[in-house]
């Protein structure tokens, strides 16, 4: 009865049908103090599980305020109670200073900040403060990972709400951008006429981005007068980003993950064991907070030197608008990240010379001479505690000097930090007549291998399937075509470009075509034994050492699209690597989201030439030196790593359709193909699957994590239907 009553009054402070909303997500209940966040979200996915899509929304949105109100209340309050008199920890004591003067002093000081702390979160929060509010690790990940705005658009949309369903589902990609589902959802809603391109916006990116952003696109413009307020504000809302997250490293849910994850550090011994470890810990946290704020929203790596890399870009763009004094302060600021930058003392010579008189007050900016000071000073502490206490850390900063470090320490961390995963070496393609003794397949040749197509682990093998075969699966997928089944991007213009059409089928879409009798399941059969097939071959040819797994199977057609093809310049599928994110500038490949890590080989299984352009090639990790080209023909097999040794792309399809069999490997066992399982189980059993086949183009599905065990009336946890 008190959960109904609750939903009745959050119903209450939805607008009324018709209303316009405001921008973003709006507090349902401004004014009023924050319930728990935990309790909330979990009432919202009650909701959610009970199709009660109004009430959902709003304990959601509610779930979402709390959180947000938490952390505020925690970055204020901290700032308040530093700067109340009495509180302030005391000095270091000096050497006149009698035995024990100092401990008292610091206790009173201790005792006396905790006193305003929690009397401010009671103001703030309500009774009870922080610690009424404080959420589970398995909630405090969901919010990081933006889950509620999976639910949210899901619910929006059954409320018609489409902007902002679009709005959430924009904000949940951005964070996750490798979901199959969402990505699927979010070109559904852009081609929703009533979805304009204004409702697919961020709700929760921190507004530095867009503003970093903004201003390196007016210095790739030379516009440096217009780039240099986008570029302060940027460095202003990074530090205040970076405030606010030290402010939740004293929270209690912060120390109970460092707890978690460091079980029994500082837990042991007395009073100053237990403050030591606490505290080395509350360090911890803060030491990474730079990292933080500096890695993107759907990325797993922060942007390198993050803070002296605005700094550089501020003192170019001032020098090029002649402000010399603004360019020194904060070349200088840079000099205390680096103070040997050859580059950046150059610059500053330059900009000495130019200004002529000696300017006595000019330094670097307080802001970043205040940053600099109080994180070394945090990892003097740290790395005290790692020589002399036992215990951990790993410097996120690639500045620290090497005097702040331990000698024993020194030279390992450096390796750590200058580590990257694809320094290693592909290992080196064995001679050709290795192959042919593992070639154990009639009819395979191997055509091309390593050497011949000029790179590393590639491979091309003809004759794994006959021409019935490839008839067989390209009448499959015309078949699951006209089923109007696809899966992958249901058959619109293909993401890569808007000039061919892109139509992909996966086993088990295939295998429950075939049993509604859509298609013919010796196809779907077929799709399943060619696929081993080709894990069996890859397996044999780069990896005879370490069993393959197939992570993904999917069966793709790309059809020109006619009266678009004069002059088109593009590529049918632009060059990248299959499990990284490639940088042509650089020639790095960042083994990161939105890539897929896990995979470890590629094979493309070709089932027709009867068209024009398609062909796969290879270039160098600059994406422009093409350094081999394969034309595809019915059982013609690529074969390759998936790395950075491998970039590759695929010419335009200019007429005909080309259609192909691609697959992934892995060595992970927990990332192999579920779905490869699940068809074959499908196809060979005698039942029929209770679910129908998907209509052409169903809305939104609900987001693909298991709800939490709730239960019906009867007892019975509600049927929640799950997809990729």
């Amino acid at each position: 009865m008190l959960r109904l009553l609750r939903w009745l009054l959050l119903l209450l402070l939805l607008p009324p049908p018709g209303s316009p909303e405001p921008p973003g997500l709006a507090p349902p209940s401004p004014g009023g103090p924050p319930q728990a966040p935990d309790l909330l979200y979990a009432d919202g996915l009650r909701a959610y599980a009970a199709g009660a899509w109004a009430p959902a929304v709003a304990l959601l949105r509610e779930a979402l305020r709390s959180r947000a109100a938490l952390g505020r209340a925690r970055r204020d309050c901290g700032a308040y109670c530093a700067a109340e008199p009495g509180v302030s920890l005391p000095a270091a004591p000096g050497p006149d200073s009698g035995p024990g003067a100092w401990e008292p002093l610091l206790l009173r000081a201790a005792l006396r900040r905790a006193e305003c702390l929690t009397q401010c979160g009671a103001r703030r929060l309500g009774p009870g403060g922080a610690a009424r509010l404080r959420v589970g690790s398995a909630i405090r990940d969901a919010f990081r990972r933006r889950e509620p705005y999976n639910y949210l658009q899901r619910a929006y949309y059954q409320l018609k709400k489409l902007d902002l369903a679009a709005a959430a589902a924009h904000t949940f990609f951005v964070a996750n951008p490798a979901h199959l589902q969402m990505r699927e959802d979010m070109a559904k809603y852009r081609r929703m006429s009533g979805v304009p391109p204004q409702s697919f916006r961020d709700l929760e990116t921190p507004p530095y981005w867009a503003a970093f952003d903004t201003g390196l696109e007016h210095l790739g413009r030379q516009e440096a007068g217009l780039a240099l307020p986008w570029l302060e504000d940027a460095l202003q809302e990074s530090l205040a980003q970076v405030e606010s997250c030290r402010a939740s490293c004293e929270g209690p849910e912060e120390q109970e993950r460092e707890a978690e994850e460091e079980e029994g550090t500082g837990s042991q011994g007395g009073l100053y064991e237990a403050i030591a470890g606490h505290w080395t810990r509350v360090l911890q946290c803060r030491q990474r907070c730079v990292g933080d704020v500096a890695t993107r929203p759907g990325r797993s790596l922060p942007v390198p030197d993050f803070l002296p890399t605005q700094l550089r870009r501020l003192h170019e763009a001032h020098a090029q608008v002649g402000n010399l004094s603004q360019a020194v302060e904060n070349v200088l600021s840079f000099l205390l990240f680096y103070p040997e930058d050859e580059a950046a003392k150059t610059a500053l010579d330059r900009y000495q010379a130019q200004l002529g008189e000696p300017r006595p007050g000019l330094g670097p900016r307080e802001d970043i001479q205040r940053f600099v000071l109080r994180s070394l000073g945090e990892k003097r502490q740290l790395y005290y505690a790692v020589e002399h206490l036992g215990a951990s850390f790993k410097d996120p900063d690639p500045w620290t000097p090497a005097a702040f470090i331990p000698e024993a320490l020194r030279e390992k961390l450096r390796e750590d930090q200058e580590k990257r995963p694809w320094d290693d070496e592909p290992p080196q393609p064995k001679p050709l007549t290795h192959w042919k003794d593992v070639l154990l397949m009639e009819g395979v040749t191997l055509t091309q291998d390593a050497r011949q197509l000029n790179g590393s682990e590639r491979a091309v093998l003809d004759g794994l399937l006959t021409p019935a075969e490839c008839g067989v699966l390209l009448q499959l997928a015309k078949d699951a075509a006209e089923a109007g089944a696809r899966s992958g991007y249901r058959g619109r213009r293909s993401p890569h470009t808007p000039h061919e059409r892109f139509e992909g089928l996966t086993v088990l879409k295939a295998a429950q075509l075939a049993r509604a009798g859509a298609v013919g399941s010796q196809g779907a059969q077929l799709l399943l034994e060619v696929s081993e097939r080709v894990r069996s071959l890859t397996q044999a040819y780069f990896s005879p050492d370490r069993p393959l797994h197939l992570s993904f199977t999917h069966l793709v057609c790309r059809s020109a699209i006619e009266g678009e093809q004069a002059q088109r310049m593009d590529l049918s599928h632009p060059v990248h690597a299959d499990n990284c994110v490639l940088d042509p500038d650089t020639g790095e490949c960042w083994r990161e989201p939105p890539a897929y890590t896990y995979r470890d080989y590629s094979g493309l299984l070709y089932l027709n030439d009867d068209f024009q352009g398609g062909d796969l090639f290879f270039t160098e990790p600059n994406a422009l030196t093409v350094t081999a080209q394969v034309r595809p023909r019915c059982g013609r097999l690529v074969a390759f790593s998936s790395g950075v040794e491998n970039p590759h792309g695929v010419w335009a399809v200019t007429r005909g359709r080309r259609c192909a069999l691609a697959l992934w490997h892995t060595w992970a066992p927990e990332h192999r193909e579920q779905e490869w399982t699940e068809a074959k189980e499908l196809l060979r059993g005698p039942e029929k699957d209770e679910e129908d086949v998907a209509s052409r183009d169903p809305g939104p599905e609900p987001p693909n994590r298991r709800l939490p065990r709730l239960q019906d009336k009867a007892g019975k946890p509600p049927r929640i239907r799950e997809e990729l």
